[in-house]
């Protein structure tokens, strides 16, 4: 839980965010409630939180220019650098900006975006990588993990403003957040695998999964995923939540920074194969639980 829970937060920085999905919007109702000020731009206008106080910027030069921070939860980093530029961008304003990027991208694709920033604008605009894991549930309820990369000024800065949202920890300079989200993203698609796959294994033996989950998640196969996704595993529910095809770019992340690291991964091509296979098969729109459908029909 945050640590500022019930408190509201009276620093004199404004933050904004951009990107009001599933993730951006249940984050940026914390970040209002606990900072009494949030500056907002999206695709489409979001009517409640404006009535719940936020404030409204028609276009992310409006909003530039009245924040100190702005939280980005956008998909990846073309939808950002889209935003950038001209006389609507979010580089039109004049003020010191700190871009908190809260995707999932490559570390070496934030960096040159970070240097293309600071070069543009003489230093006025910073940037720090902070990718989330905690799904949606985690970022309602101010759980995320929020994974810091960049100076260190910038990410206490960062950490300070987004602690409403979860545990925001500095892991190292700029993309080191995102390094942490694409080991976060190897585990996770390495136990939803195993997950589906136990649970077929189980099934076609005559055991009830709901009996053998509710054994095992006391031990050490328990993870918080298994909690998330227990009910859909033994009920066969992969509808539409935290779509799998997602894990294709995530994946593909993590196989760029073994590759810079020279790390000859053991789990990660055959996790990666898999997640192409499964896509591939047209599962790739459905939850991430469908791993026990794919693995059930597969060669079937």
């Amino acid at each position: 839980m945050s640590t500022f829970e019930g408190e509201v937060d009276t620093s004199r920085d404004v933050v904004g965010v951009i990107g009001l999905g599933a993730m951006g919007e249940p984050m940026a109702r914390r970040l209002l409630a606990h900072r009494g000020r949030l500056v907002i731009h999206a695709r489409r206008h979001h009517a409640e939180l404006v009535a719940a106080g936020a404030t409204w910027a028609a276009t992310p030069a409006e909003l530039a220019r009245q924040v100190d921070a702005v939280l980005v939860m956008l998909p990846d980093l073309p939808e950002l650098e889209a935003l950038l530029d001209g006389a609507d961008g979010l580089l039109a304003g004049d003020r010191e900006l700190l871009v908190m990027i809260g995707s999932t991208s490559s570390p070496t694709g934030v960096r040159a975006l970070a240097a293309r920033l600071r070069d543009e604008t003489g230093g006025r605009v910073r940037v720090v990588d902070c990718p989330v894991s905690g799904g949606t549930d985690g970022a309602a309820s101010g759980t995320l993990s929020i994974m810091l990369g960049g100076v260190s000024a910038d990410t206490a800065s960062a950490a300070r403003l987004l602690s409403p949202c979860g545990r925001p920890v500095p892991l190292g300079p700029l993309g080191a957040g995102e390094v942490a989200k694409a080991c976060n993203q190897l585990v996770v698609a390495a136990t939803i695998l195993a997950l589906g796959e136990a649970t077929v294994l189980a099934e076609r033996s005559g055991i009830d999964p709901q009996a053998l989950w509710d054994l095992l998640g006391s031990g050490y196969a328990g993870s918080n995923l298994l909690a998330s996704r227990k009910a859909r595993l033994v009920t066969g529910d992969d509808s539409p939540s935290g779509a799998a095809r997602y894990m294709r770019k995530d994946l593909a992340f993590a196989t760029d920074v073994a590759d810079e690291t020279g790390t000859q991964a053991v789990v990660l091509p055959a996790v990666r194969a898999a997640f192409e296979e499964l896509i591939a098969a047209g599962l790739g729109d459905r939850d991430i639980a469908v791993t026990k459908r794919f693995v059930a029909e597969r060669g079937a």
